[in-house]
């Protein structure tokens, strides 16, 4: 009896010790519903698919939430390994001096099995310095893309399998459309700072701001007032005024999306990841799929659209055992099998080309129709200084300033040259705000 208690016990200390050895890291991130309970199901995979390394993943909130909580905790020295932040917050980000591990140079100084041109270049280019080196990792990118209701386009007499390609056509489509009674509307759009202000731009290859879109310094400037910008805000105000686009509301245009799931608008723009959730709501129509329509008088367009959504960053002050263990996550987060279930699943895109591959393989665009708009609408043409994505200091303050200007434009307060010079004033000031506090 005793000799089988202290085999027991030495069974049970082996076991502890093992258990004590497992290094634990600390995910905070932003996703929550269905895509928090997908990304639950991604690190019980790989917690379960070695022993030396524990993940634990905690939701803290919405990306400005995640991001704040992050650099409150840095500050405080209870940081997390890493932290999920969107794409306005890497300027952000970058500007932590001393609180960003690059993950190039992680993956370099672990020793870990890492190959940046596996990775879609119209993805990382938006989280990478000057010199192409990655400063964090992908995780759930999205562009977006038109959603068009095609039965209201047949009742219309319009082809239902043809998309809008231009804006032209889109508005001759949306006049016929509400000429016939099919819809009482044409379109509507969520995001009018990213959709209608941020990619209008990268798609017609005009800058958005000074520096390569602020990839080369904090001393960049807004310069989204361009010619083909103001022409672009001057027809969405007549439009509003005829009709043909009902505007969604400030920030993500919580209004827009139902606007089309009612039949009231035809057409609908807004993230490709917003996919699943628009054939779920679409329950009395079927829906179709296009690119975001272009100025065919704009020389260079289309050129390619930029993206949304959040990368994984890494951050400074722990232990080296805790760098390895990352690593080895980043590098099973990324391998084509847990990519690709993650993209079919939640319609983000493939953050690899190994990924995008076997989801082809696998048959997946053949079986959803339209799922591969975006990946063809981001990788359309290789990604020009104007068009790899935008980095500047304060951008999620300069987001508000747009919904504000833009509001402005459609109560008839300003035209919309004027409400685009003040963007740039407004931006430009928030930006000067951000490099003073970082230099």
């Amino acid at each position: 009896m005793l000799r089988k208690l202290s085999c027991s016990v030495l069974a049970f200390a082996a076991f502890a010790g093992t258990a004590q050895a497992q290094t634990e890291i600390q995910w905070w991130h932003a996703m929550g519903g269905e895509l928090g309970a997908k990304l639950e199901e991604i690190v019980a995979g790989y917690n379960a698919s070695q022993s030396d390394y524990k993940v634990v993943p905690t939701y803290k909130g919405t990306y400005a939430e995640t991001m704040t909580a992050a650099i409150a905790a840095f500050r405080a020295g209870e940081q997390p390994d890493v932290v999920q932040v969107f794409e306005v917050g890497t300027g952000t980000m970058m500007a932590a001096q001393g609180a960003v591990y690059p993950v190039y140079k992680l993956m370099e100084d672990m020793g870990a099995d890492f190959d940046p041109k596996g990775f879609l270049p119209a993805v990382v280019g938006y989280y990478t310095d000057t010199e192409g080196n990655m400063l964090s990792m992908p995780f759930n990118s999205s562009t977006p893309i038109l959603y068009y209701n095609k039965d209201v386009f047949a009742k219309a007499g319009l082809d239902p399998e043809k998309a809008p390609a231009t804006w032209a056509e889109l508005e001759a489509d949306a006049k016929q459309i509400m000429a016939s009674g099919a819809a009482k509307c044409g379109f509507t759009t969520g995001w009018i700072s990213w959709v209608q202000l941020e990619n209008l731009s990268a798609w017609h290859n005009q800058p958005i701001g000074t520096e390569e879109n602020g990839f080369g310094g904090l001393d960049a400037e807004l310069t989204v007032n361009g010619p083909v910008q103001v022409k672009h805000w001057e027809n969405l105000a007549r439009w509003q005024k005829e009709g043909i686009f009902q505007y969604g509301g400030p920030g993500g245009g919580a209004d827009a999306a139902p606007k089309f799931y009612a039949q009231e608008c035809a057409i609908y723009m807004n993230s490709s990841a917003s996919r699943a959730g628009v054939i779920a709501n679409a329950k009395d129509f079927t829906v179709g799929y296009g690119m975001l329509p272009y100025y065919d008088d704009v020389e260079g367009a289309p050129q390619n659209s930029i993206i949304g959504g959040a990368t994984l960053w890494v951050l400074q002050g722990k232990e080296n055992d805790h760098y390895k263990a990352v690593a080895d996550f980043f590098h099973y987060l990324s391998s084509p099998e847990v990519q690709a279930d993650w993209h079919q699943f939640s319609g983000y895109l493939p953050i690899t080309q190994a990924a995008y591959d076997l989801s082809k393989e696998q048959g997946y665009y053949d079986a959803n129709p339209g799922a591969e708009t975006g990946l063809k609408q981001i990788t359309l043409n290789a990604p020009t200084a104007n068009s790899k994505g935008l980095r500047f200091g304060n951008y999620v303050q300069i987001r508000d300033v747009i919904d504000e200007e833009f509001q402005r434009l459609l109560s008839g307060e300003v035209d919309a040259k004027t409400a685009l010079d003040s963007v740039v004033t407004r931006g430009n000031a928030l930006i000067r705000d951000f490099e003073a506090a970082n230099k």
